[in-house]
């Protein structure tokens, strides 16, 4: 089989300085589905709707990463609004970040505890049609 591209992503990976306590941050305060952890490494892994995140403790600062993940959600008010209830801090309300003829993006950004970027985001199609 020849080789055609890359186009899937399997696995996104976070630096933490502490797995336990990001444990608590995605599944609890987050709410991502928990997969499992790795006996005797500090990793943790999540289920983002087929695409895993993997947290974990680099084992030298060569493997330290520093990324943004956007989790798209259906309503970007309503999740900022539970999210906040839970505790997490955020940087901004949602927001338009986008707009054209064809759609909107609204996003919401905060920060997990080892400051790694995260964004709440929802896209929504503009209706033109009048009725």
């Amino acid at each position: 089989m020849a080789f055609e591209g890359l186009a899937t992503i399997g696995q996104i990976h976070l630096s933490v300085s502490d797995v336990d306590a990001a444990v608590v941050f995605y599944r609890d305060l987050l709410g991502l589905p928990f997969l499992f952890r790795v006996p005797a490494q500090p990793m943790a892994f999540f289920d983002c709707d087929g695409v895993r995140l993997y947290i974990g403790e680099p084992e030298t600062e060569a493997y330290r990463t520093r990324g943004m993940v956007y989790f798209a959600v259906p309503d970007v008010d309503a999740a900022y609004a539970e999210l906040t209830s839970r505790g997490v801090q955020f940087m901004d309300e949602p927001h338009v970040v986008h707009r054209d003829d064809h759609s909107e993006i609204r996003m919401a950004f905060f920060r997990d505890l080892d400051d790694n970027n995260l964004a709440l985001m929802t896209e929504v199609r503009l209706d033109h049609t009048s009725g």
